[in-house]
């Protein structure tokens, strides 16, 4: 179906990971905050249907939508700064795409024809494309292209490209490149050839840039800035610089303040709309300019690469700015802990700690040790999915039950204590198969979780195979554990509390999918708070403000 939606393609060149989705989620923000619809989606080359069985050290984070999709972490980043929910159709692989393709042939659909890249396969990426914008309807559908120009997993969606700005007209499908302009320390000099010979491919490819956005340390100079315009075909006014910024969230206001937004609204042919920052200003303005700090151990065993845990970095700083305050967070292997227990006395130099979800045994033991080490010395403390799961084996194993684990774990352990949901027991398959998603849960009076939502029934997302076993929910309880969170027919435990610590909670869920910057996570915004409070010496955190006044 025909729609009005323009397109703005991001691609991206001389080397991955320079900040493509960041700035594709700025430009959509400098347009959404025209008055404009805007929505995003990203392309991914790999083969892979999606990111469900991707390791988050070498892919980063696994994000996950409400309707249960498993997808690229920039979905995250599309969300957060659009304060929007996507869904799992605006991630699209090569797995997808191909699936698709040969389905249609087998079924018929193709009877007589040989199947081929060009036009089979491009023409299922504009229809997944065109899809999105039928469905959404948006005035601007930004696409972010995955990879760097010149991989080969790419050249199918860049031609797919090519022919969309060909079917739509140049006033109706933009490219954005977004490249690298390196510094030389020896002399200081801004080299602008690597952009240069990106551009090139580009062009090869038969795409000519109407943009294009240098990531650079420092400010782009006016000199490399013209070089770059002359040599990539672009005017001036096109050459946007994205210098590295105190917070990303800042972004947004940067690149509008060259004129991106005016630009974009002339390029595409729509009305020039007046733009109120102040709202996202003083977002910015809260989590650049906090008047306190508190510092957070994050054990984890992902801790080489920041991506992997993306989402729990960016609901800590949006729970920091809740509370006035700057989240200084450190990455800590816990096969530290495994190796040498003693080592969890590092703790006692935090005001937090946070265990974060993950899979597979290593590292487990030391995440358990962590979580006893900070319940032992009343350390304000967040356990989340898997993390949530090991605080009931360590509360467990202070009752008194030896050897109690998740049968994850260890399928022998004496007191299963963590075990696979029932509808987990025939599943082989290793992708889509986990509890996915948004599920309700309500939340018990007269806990901390009810102070921190403010709500009897909330929706939070999922993803996870195994749960508390329901034959040691009773004995917890009667012991002093608080499940403060149940499903909604009261059958899965979704967060656990230990009432008589200063702040000791875990959920099953991850509550940093949801966490938007001026709007943090209830959980999160507990362990920054009561981290605060421990630190100034109060004897109980102040959660008497709720979350939605404390934000407001």
């Amino acid at each position: 179906m025909p729609t009005d939606t323009r397109y703005l393609f991001v691609t991206g060149g001389v080397m991955s990971g320079i900040g493509k989705g960041i700035t594709t989620a700025s430009i959509a923000k400098l347009l959404q905050l025209r008055g404009f619809k805007v929505s995003a989606m990203k392309i991914d080359p790999y083969l892979n249907v999606d990111a469900g069985t991707m390791n988050p050290v070498t892919h980063g984070e696994v994000f996950v939508t409400d309707d249960g999709g498993e997808i690229d972490m920039d979905l995250g980043t599309y969300e957060r700064f659009l304060d929007i929910n996507l869904s799992r159709s605006h991630n699209t692989t090569t797995g997808q795409i191909y699936t698709s393709v040969i389905n249609k042939e087998r079924r018929g659909d193709f009877l007589g024809q040989c199947v081929q890249i060009i036009p089979h396969v491009t023409d299922e990426i504009k229809s997944v494309i065109r899809n999105i914008a039928s469905k959404v309807e948006p005035d601007v559908l930004l696409v972010e292209v995955g990879g760097t120009v010149g991989d080969i997993e790419s050249l199918p969606y860049l031609e797919a490209a090519r022919q969309l700005r060909l079917e739509e007209g140049h006033r109706r499908v933009l490219f954005a490149h977004v490249t690298l302009v390196p510094t030389l320390d020896v002399v200081g000099e801004q080299k602008t050839k690597p952009t240069q010979h990106s551009v090139q491919e580009l062009r090869r490819i038969g795409i000519q840039p109407d943009l294009i956005v240098a990531r650079s340390k420092g400010p782009l100079l006016s000199g490399p800035k013209k070089k770059i315009a002359l040599f990539c075909n672009v005017e001036e006014q096109a050459v946007f610089a994205s210098p590295d910024l105190p917070t990303i969230y800042q972004t947004p206001m940067d690149l509008d303040d060259q004129g991106m937004g005016e630009f974009l609204a002339d390029r595409f042919g729509l009305d020039h709309h007046s733009v109120d920052w102040s709202g996202w200003k003083r977002t910015v303005d809260r989590i650049s300019n906090p008047s306190q700090v508190v510092r957070i151990a994050l054990c984890g065993k992902y801790a080489e690469l920041a991506d992997s845990y993306v989402s729990v970095n960016e609901a800590l700083k949006h729970a920091g700015a809740a509370c006035d305050t700057r989240v200084e967070i450190e990455w800590i292997e816990t096969e530290l802990f495994e190796n040498e227990p003693s080592n969890c006395k590092i703790l006692s130099r935090f005001d937090g700690v946070l265990v974060p979800g993950g899979f597979g045994s290593r590292g487990t033991e030391g995440k358990i040790a962590a979580l006893a080490y900070a319940r032992e010395n009343n350390i304000p403390t967040l356990g989340i999915c898997f993390g949530f799961q090991l605080a009931i084996v360590e509360f467990c194993r202070h009752l008194g039950l030896n050897g109690a684990n998740s049968v994850e774990i260890n399928p022998n352990t004496p007191h299963p204590v963590i075990n696979l949901m029932p509808e987990q027991l025939a599943v082989e398959s290793k992708g889509a198969t986990m509890r996915l998603g948004a599920h309700e849960i309500r939340i018990s009076p007269n806990t901390i979780a009810s102070l921190l939502y403010g709500r009897e029934v909330i929706s939070e997302r999922h993803r996870h195979r195994w749960e508390v076993n329901p034959d040691y929910i009773e004995r917890i309880v009667k012991a002093g554990g608080r499940f403060s969170g149940r499903s909604i027919d009261g059958t899965r435990m979704e967060i656990f509390e230990v009432p008589d610590r200063y702040f000791y909670m875990g959920t099953q869920f991850h509550g940093e999918f949801k966490s938007r910057p001026g709007k943090p996570s209830p959980p999160y915004y507990g362990l920054i708070k009561a981290g605060l409070d421990r630190k100034l010496g109060k004897t109980a955190p102040e959660f008497t403000p709720l979350i939605q006044k404390a934000v407001a």
